[in-house]
Formats: structure tokens, sequence, C-alpha cells
């Protein structure tokens, strides 16, 4: 199974559009490190609330479309925050995340962790 993305929705783009979304509606001013990172926060709390009271495999997950829409559409908020603290910071998202997986190929060596999720402290 593949996610499709037209050619027209790289991340750059997506980016751009989100800060001319901003600048359109003059709401650099309200975009504060703070208030983007409390942001991000809310958000992720609005996409554990999703689920809050359940706990549905994936299986349930997929094939309840009003919780895959609730999921989505809250996923995409925390998405868009951190891609605004990005261009706010002028931090290059995919170079974040590639930096990220280098630490965490250091910190959680697959041949030790393979099937555990303790925290690397425990493997130190």
């Amino acid at each position: 199974e593949t996610l499709a993305m037209s050619d027209g929705d790289s991340l750059a783009n997506i980016m751009q559009r989100l800060d001319s979304f901003v600048e359109q509606r003059d709401w650099n001013q309200f975009h504060s490190i703070k208030n983007i990172v409390a942001s991000v926060g809310i958000e992720a709390a609005e996409l554990t609330e999703t689920v809050q009271w359940t706990n549905p495999s994936v299986e349930d997950a997929k094939a309840d479309q009003e919780l895959i829409q609730n999921i989505s559409h809250e996923t995409a908020d925390v998405m868009m925050y951190c891609l605004r603290l990005c261009s706010i910071l002028n931090l290059d998202p995919i170079q974040i995340m590639n930096d990220k997986f280098a630490i965490n190929r250091m910190k959680y060596p697959a041949d030790v962790v393979r099937g555990s999720s303790a925290k690397y402290t425990e493997y130190e």
C-alpha cells in the first residue's frame, strides 16, 4: 500500500503555501516561537483526544471513517505547526529529521534493541 502524493505536494511547496496562508491573514504577529510550540502541544493533545477513551486496532481505525477523518485533521494540524516552526527558525525539516535518524540509529542499534521498547539509557 503506497501513499499517493502529487508532484506539486513537496514539503517545500506545503511550507510555502502555509507561509502564504499566514501572511495573507496577517498572522505572523502571533507566530512567536512560544505560541507555535504551544500550538504543537495543543494540537497533539487534540490528536490524543481522538482515541482518549478507546483503543482501536489498526483495522478498526481504518474501518471507522469518522475516526480516520478526525485523526487526519489533527495530525495535519500538528504537522502544519511543526512546519511553521521550521519556517520561522529557518530549519530544513528533511535535514533535521535525517539528523535525528542518525542520532537514533546510534542510540538504538537494531541488533541490541530489536523487540524492546526500553529507553536507550537502559542499554548504555
